[in-house]
């Protein structure tokens, strides 16, 4: 592993973000900031303006305003503004891509990936936003007869973390827009430039005025102010449960409907009969992606008894290979974490877990002198009473325990009150049936780890949230349902 982060991390490549206001774009004079820090160097890169009260009033006027504007313009007019947005990303991918790198610590690599993404599923927006049909119902008595019809809800708010500040902030404004409604949408201020420049390609390519607001502030006052406004008439959220359930409590007084994706903690069945190793080596590279900064990341590994010691081996001896430094080094195969807070947050749940007896595998130091590095790391026979066998970690750490039978995994895997995603690896009709039915999860991977698509709801159930986003699921969670009785 490399310790060091490169040279090729400077501020030249970085514009700083600004509010989009009303369809202007507004910088911080007058206003508060704060720095954005580069991750790999502990270093200020720029600042973000925090949005006034008056700049907030002013977005929630725009918004409203414009929403008529907008839900009057055919579905297939909002498609073809929503289609030239996804090829603007894509003629700016490395200019955006490089903004989240500098931002957040990700490989420039998984940032690419990231537009790309980010791209198609905006053009999936503007195809589905095109097929919100309702349907005719006959009636009863005489020659009434029903209509159902699906009209958007109105002006939203959108709050996003930091960890995918482009796919984040396409999924949230793009399935807005195709549903006909505006949105004002804060994301994360730890990578504000990356989310702001996938608003810029909306406004490009002809979003009216006011139809999109970005603001940036202190998380809390922004979205009191927000929520509080009888403007907006739904939320959608992606983050943490106890943000997520803060946000539910402010949105339940104005009746305002909800779509939370909130926090994961994985489980990974593995048992003897899957290919080992093809296992291990996506499990290894889906562990560390992002520095295991993503809330659908594999984090409890149970793996059969038969395979357990080989598959620990495997895993350490993978993990300890991955170059860890500065995203934009082409050879760098996992980033920082994002801020210091969070490193911090990642060894004191390995500090815990290893002081109640987890073996230390590999990984669990810092490997360079600045940034907010952490090497990959991996842990094994970790008690259930550890902090980190029941909070999400968020960070490069995977844990590895065994199990039995089939009846134990699943105990197992649905012992913790989250249910975003889960996993299950076998060659065996039978157990990958019962896995399919068995875990409680929004998202079930079996035999892979690909389990989002632009065509595919993403959500959780149980503590991990409701609703989705993407797929048919994304639009129609911005549209409401009316019924129409015609004699």
């Amino acid at each position: 592993m490399s310790a060091a982060p490169q040279a090729a991390s400077t501020a030249s490549a970085y514009e700083p973000a600004r509010l989009l206001i009303d369809g202007e774009w507004l910088d911080d004079s007058g206003r508060e900031r704060q720095p954005v820090i580069n991750p790999a160097t502990a270093k200020a890169i720029g600042t973000v303006p925090h949005a006034t009260a008056a700049d907030l009033d002013r977005a929630l006027s725009a918004a409203e305003r414009a929403f008529p504007l907008w839900r009057a313009k055919s579905p297939r007019e909002r498609g073809r503004i929503l289609k030239r947005a996804a090829e603007l990303m894509h003629e700016r991918q490395e200019e955006i891509a490089t903004l989240a790198t500098l931002e957040m610590g990700k490989p420039l690599a998984e940032a690419r990936l990231e537009t790309h993404f980010a791209c198609e599923e905006m053009e999936w927006f503007a195809e589905e936003g095109r097929r919100t049909y309702g349907r005719v119902i006959p009636g009863r008595i005489g020659e009434t007869r029903f209509q159902v019809i699906k009209e958007p809800v109105g002006p939203t708010a959108g709050f996003s973390a930091w960890n995918f500040p482009i796919g984040n902030a396409a999924r949230k404004l793009g399935s807005a827009l195709a549903a006909g409604c505006t949105m004002i949408y804060k994301p994360g201020e730890e990578a504000p430039a990356a989310a702001a420049a996938v608003a810029r390609c909306l406004v490009d390519a002809g979003v009216p005025a006011g139809v999109i607001a970005v603001v940036f502030g202190v998380p809390d006052t922004i979205s009191r102010h927000l929520l509080a406004s009888p403007v907006i008439r739904k939320i959608s959220f992606t983050g943490s449960i106890p943000v997520g359930q803060h946000l539910i409590r402010l949105a339940s007084e104005g009746l305002k409907r909800t779509t939370m994706e909130l926090g994961g903690h994985a489980p990974v069945l593995v048992f003897d009969d899957a290919d080992q190793q093809a296992v291990l080596d996506m499990a290894v590279q889906r562990k560390f992606r992002n520095s295991g900064q993503v809330c659908i990341s594999p984090t409890r590994f149970h793996v059969q008894d038969g395979s357990y010691e080989a598959f620990c081996s495997g895993f350490a001896e993978r993990a300890a290979r991955i170059k860890v430094g500065d995203g934009l080094d082409p050879t760098t195969g996992m980033g920082p974490l994002v801020h210091a807070r969070r490193r911090d947050a990642v060894e004191a749940l390995i500090q815990d877990a290893t002081s109640k007896g987890a073996k230390l595998l590999t990984g669990g130091n810092r490997p360079a002198n600045e940034g907010f590095f952490l090497s990959p790391t991996v842990l094994a026979d970790v008690p259930d009473d550890a902090r980190i066998m029941n909070e999400e970690p968020f960070g490069p750490v995977a844990v590895l325990n065994r199990f039995s039978d089939l009846d134990e995994a699943l105990s197992k895997a649905n012992r913790l009150a989250y249910g975003l995603a889960a996993y299950g690896f076998s060659n065996s009709h039978k157990t990958i049936a019962r896995l399919s039915d068995g875990l409680e999860a929004g998202m079930v991977g079996i035999n892979s780890f690909n389990i989002s698509m632009p065509e595919t709801p993403f959500g959780g159930v149980k503590s991990s949230g409701h609703g989705s986003e993407v797929g048919i699921e994304g639009v129609d969670a911005y549209m409401v349902t009316k019924t129409i009785s015609i004699t």
